[in-house]
C-alpha cells in the first residue's frame, strides 16, 4: 500500500509558475509495492512529478515506474545496487545521483547521498565515506552561496537514515553519524531514505526539529504544499 506524506515546504518560489500547484514525488526504496503493477492504482494517486528512488530496486523497475508515471527519475544506489540483475537492467534507468552533486526537481534543491562504500565489494559500512559525502555536499552548498547562486531549502535523499533517526539499532542498519550532523546543521524539512526496511510495522515518519525524516521503503507519495496552504 502506497503511504502518503504531506508538508508545507517553507520556499514558496517553487510553486510561483505552478499556481500554488503541490509538487507531489512517489519515493521508493527496498521492496517492490505490488499496487504500483496496476494502472487502477497509479491511477489513483494522481499526477507524479518524480519518481524518486531511494536504493535497493533494480533499473527496470524504476523505469518502468517513471514509464507508467510519464514523468522524471531520479534515484540514488543502496548497498544492494550492484552486480548481476542490477548491472544488466541498467539500461532501463538513467545514471544514479552521485553524493553531493545538488539536483533541482521543479525548484526544490535536492541534496542525493549514495550508499557510502557502494564502490567497495561486499558493501561493507563506510562511516568514512560517509563523512567524506557530506563534507562535499557542504562544499557544494559554500560554493553555492559564495558564487551568489541561489539557494533554499533542502530535500535530502538516501539509502539509510540519519544516526538515532528512523535507524535500526543492528550493527548494518544503524544510521550515520555523519547524516545525523547534516541533519542537525541543516534542518531539510524532509529527509528521505530507505534501508531499514521495518517501516511496514514500525512507524515510518520521524521528527526532529522542523525536519521530517520518512522511511519510503515500498513508496510513499510526498507531497509538498506551499506556505499557509497546508
Amino acid at each position: 500500500m502506497t503511504r502518503h506524506l504531506t508538508v508545507t515546504w517553507p520556499d514558496r518560489r517553487p510553486f510561483d509558475e505552478r499556481a500554488g500547484a503541490p509538487i507531489r514525488l512517489l519515493a521508493v526504496s527496498d521492496d517492490v509495492d505490488p499496487a504500483l503493477e496496476y494502472a487502477v492504482n497509479r491511477d489513483a494517486l494522481g499526477h507524479i512529478d518524480a519518481v524518486v528512488g531511494c536504493g535497493d530496486l533494480e533499473p527496470s523497475y524504476l523505469g518502468f515506474l517513471a514509464d507508467a508515471f510519464r514523468t522524471e527519475l531520479v534515484f540514488v544506489r543502496g548497498n544492494h545496487d550492484r552486480g548481476g540483475r542490477w548491472v544488466a537492467s541498467s539500461s532501463y534507468a538513467p545514471e544514479p545521483l552521485r553524493s553531493g552533486r545538488l539536483i533541482d526537481i521543479d525548484g526544490i534543491q535536492v541534496l542525493p547521498l549514495e550508499w557510502p562504500g557502494q564502490r567497495r565489494n561486499p558493501a561493507v559500512r563506510d562511516e568514512g565515506r560517509a563523512w567524506r559525502d557530506v563534507l562535499r555536499a557542504e562544499l557544494t552548498l559554500l560554493r553555492r552561496r559564495l558564487t551568489g547562486r541561489p539557494t533554499g531549502p533542502l530535500l535530502v535523499i538516501s539509502h539509510a537514515a540519519p544516526r538515532g533517526v528512523g535507524d535500526s539499532t543492528d550493527p548494518y542498519h544503524v544510521g550515520y553519524a555523519a547524516y545525523r550532523w547534516l541533519l542537525d546543521r541543516h534542518h531539510p524539512p524532509v529527509w528521505l531514505h530507505g534501508h531499514t526496511t521495518l517501516a511496514a510495522v514500525l512507524d515510518w515518519r520521524a521528527t526532529t526539529g522542523p525536519s521530517t525524516v520518512a522511511n519510503v521503503t515500498g513508496s510513499i507519495v510526498v507531497e509538498f504544499v506551499p506556505p499557509g496552504e497546508s
